[in-house]
């Protein structure tokens, strides 16, 4: 990137379009990190402003006020207050609500104050007529002494202004506050600021609240910043001084400026929201939209995963045919096709089940849910913030843990953090969606809704119910006092952006499946080396198995596969398989399914493609059969019936619905609780609830 690019930073309320916004400057050149130091996502993208200029653009956490009240909103404070040329921006963008004018300018404000060159775009003035609202943008440009520009990010408006802004502004270098600060108590700021003059006042008061030095900040002067620390009483009193005064300077600007005509609105928001919050008819529209998200996960992908099924085991095919036959071809054809393969059949469902989620939040809805909820929630010992991260969950565990950082209460947040592993998570879906798939009939019930999808929807209810269900115990088991208050904003309801959409799905596959295949691809060659290779019986099992009397009278097809089975039970993976195989038979599952137990704690996605490298190994078809048919044909030889019936079929749906198998989520557990305490004691215990609970389930169905 160009060293003359101009380093912006996006800043703004949650639920203001800043999201929307980011994705219209940058597309698709954006990249995903992390903060040093932190697990929180750090989106950065470029922008080009003009014909010879470029902007790289930083998306920071949402935030109501640049002092913070979690780690996010930590974040955006040591952001802004970094002096070094290489990370400090060099301008602001801020994003504020056209319909919440006032409270974003709370946040623009102190920003101002920082004294950087700073933007403000109002975003949704396509709403400015059905709310009756009217703004005089020169006055409103005077009165704030910045840029300030209307847009619809979600409609792509005003977004060349935008960019013009920007250019404007780092072109002037020059920013002024918009509040002093002095005016609270002359000598005691003017002492401040005589610290260090190369720091605005704002800069070095928000160093005397929130402790937080950047450099540039000496020793001497870090402590001269603590002594104005020690009377609490007075920092507080000046807090709640500072508040009100900028208040009342907005109010000023907004009364000159900003006219709402309530007669000329014509929103229908709350008409809407009695509906989708309604005691009963809430709870009912909830539920209808879980069951068509179920039914477009199977309805939508069954072609688009047939193909790529089909695509992996003709690649198989075309790899066992022309090359050349030996070690590494075999790597190829049944390690490396098999386990990739095991992950990019399920994009399809996992890129449906993304966009839903990426609709209801932009749509609003998802904020209804969380207030329809809190209700329920509060019963169970948790709060509504509590269902974000269930919700979260069923994307991923790992990012939803860490949402729990917004529940202030540390029993809530504890409590939370220890049942988001029962929602059923994109990782499990593969293994839902293969094994329904095996067991379930592809039929409608009630003449239009799809068996195999009501089974998957009662599947994500037995996840969500058991997280309800574990979350009560731990209310009346752990003893931590707490109390918290609950506070959910309802943004307004929305037309889904498709870029913001598509953008959203993307990334969030894309992820999914690098993670998941970086993970698959190196359990597929340890797997099929170790499936490969073995001790002196393995190396005897083809001549064993053809010396055998009953294997004579078999033709040549039929004895290669014998030899193929006979190796894999003595291979390396074949005895790790029959060394566990009498804990795990009384679930119905064989040596085969225990060694793809064992791999898939390190993430559960992983069950399939262990399944597809095994029966890869253990077959010598010419044609190469795709992973369903796999595991259809799979035969039990003490009965002679399929591996996969119902009875083992349901006993490993409960399994999968329970058990602790993804390493990630423990490593967050540790590092969110700072104690290897409860992380253990989720894995042990979701293990033996999974072992009784499919054991169970097992017996009873056989």
């Amino acid at each position: 990137m160009s060293k003359n690019n101009i380093k912006v930073a996006l800043i703004g309320n949650p639920n203001t379009g800043k999201t929307s916004l980011f994705n219209q400057l940058t597309g698709l050149n954006q990249k995903v990190g992390n903060y040093p130091g932190v697990t929180v996502d750090k989106k950065e993208g470029k922008s080009k402003l003009s014909a010879t200029q470029n902007a790289i653009i930083t998306d920071l956490p949402g935030t109501y006020s640049i002092n913070p009240t979690s780690l996010d909103e930590s974040i955006v404070l040591k952001t802004l207050l970094k002096k070094d040329i290489k990370e400090s921006p060099d301008v602001i963008l801020v994003v504020a609500d056209v319909e919440n004018l006032k409270r974003n300018l709370l946040l623009f404000s102190q920003i101002k104050d920082l004294e950087i060159p700073t933007v403000l775009a109002i975003n949704m003035v396509d709403q400015m007529h059905k709310k009756g609202i009217s703004i005089d943008l020169t006055a409103l440009k005077e009165e704030l002494n910045t840029e300030v520009v209307l847009i619809s990010a979600r409609k792509n408006q005003g977004i060349d202004k935008v960019k013009e802004a920007i250019i404007k502004c780092h072109v002037a270098a020059k920013a002024t506050p918009m509040c002093d600060n002095n005016k609270i108590d002359p000598e005691y700021f003017e002492k401040l600021k005589a610290i260090n003059p190369n720091f605005s006042l704002y800069e070095l008061w928000l160093m005397v609240t929130q402790k937080n030095f950047p450099e540039g900040i000496t020793k001497v002067q870090k402590e001269q910043l603590l002594s104005f620390n020690k009377d609490v009483s007075k920092l507080k009193k000046y807090q709640h001084k500072e508040t009100i005064y900028r208040y009342q300077e907005i109010n000023k600007i907004l009364k000159k400026t900003y006219l709402v005509n309530k007669n000329a609105a014509t929103d229908v928001r709350s008409r809407l929201d009695k509906i989708f919050t309604h005691k009963i008819f809430g709870y009912i529209i909830f539920l209808l939209v879980l069951l068509l998200i179920f039914q477009s996960i199977f309805d939508w992908s069954s072609v688009p995963m047939d193909f790529i099924d089909g695509a992996f085991a003709n690649l198989s095919d075309f790899a066992k045919s022309n090359l050349p036959a030996g070690v590494f071809t075999d790597l190829i054809v049944e390690g490396i096709i098999p386990g990739i393969g095991g992950v990019l059949i399920f994009i399809p469902q996992i890129a449906i089940l993304f966009m839903f989620i990426a609709i209801l939040e932009e749509t609003g809805y998802m904020s209804r849910v969380v207030f329809l909820m809190d209700k329920i929630m509060r019963r169970f010992g948790m709060n509504g913030k509590s269902i974000i991260p269930l919700i979260s969950g069923t994307a991923c565990a790992i990012p939803a843990i860490m949402a729990t950082r917004t529940i202030s209460s540390w029993k809530e947040r504890l409590i939370t953090i220890l049942v988001v592993p029962f929602t059923t998570c994109s990782a499990r879906l593969p293994v839902y969606a293969i094994l329904i798939a095996l067991i379930i009939p592809n039929k409608k019930i009630l003449g239009f809704y799809n068996l195999q999808a009501f089974t998957l929807l009662m599947l994500y209810a037995l996840g969500f119910l058991s997280a309800i269900l574990a979350a009560y115990i731990l209310q009346k088991t752990l003893k931590i006092k707490s109390s918290s208050f609950f506070v959910v904003e309802m943004p307004n309801y929305k037309i889904p952006s498709f870029k913001n959409v598509f953008l959203e799905v993307i990334e969030k596959t894309k992820a999914f499946v690098f993670e998941a295949g970086k993970i698959i691809l190196a359990l597929s060659i340890i797997l099929w080396f170790l499936a490969s290779n073995g001790p002196e019986s393995f190396k005897n099992a083809e001549k064993n198995t053809i010396e055998n009397i009953e294997n004579k009278q078999l033709n040549k097809a039929d004895l290669q596969q014998k030899i193929a089975s006979a190796k894999l039970e003595n291979s390396y993976i074949g005895i790790m398989g029959k060394t566990i195989e009498p804990a795990i038979k009384p679930l119905g599952y064989d040596w085969k399914i225990g060694i793809a137990l064992i791999t898939s704690f390190a993430a559960r996605e992983v069950f399939v493609g262990t399944l597809a490298t095994i029966y890869s190994v253990a077959s010598d078809d010419e044609d190469t059969s795709t992973i369903k048919q796999k595991m259809r044909s799979e035969i039990n030889p003490e009965t002679g019936k399929k591996r996969f019936n119902f009875p083992v079929g349901m006993s490993l749906l409960v399994f999968y619905a329970f058990a602790m198998q993804c390493m990630a989520t423990l490593a967050i557990v540790k590092r969110e609780t700072k104690t290897w305490k409860w992380p253990l004691i989720q894995l042990f215990g979701m293990a033996l609830l999974a072992y009784i609970s499919s054991l169970i389930t097992y017996q009873i169905l056989s």
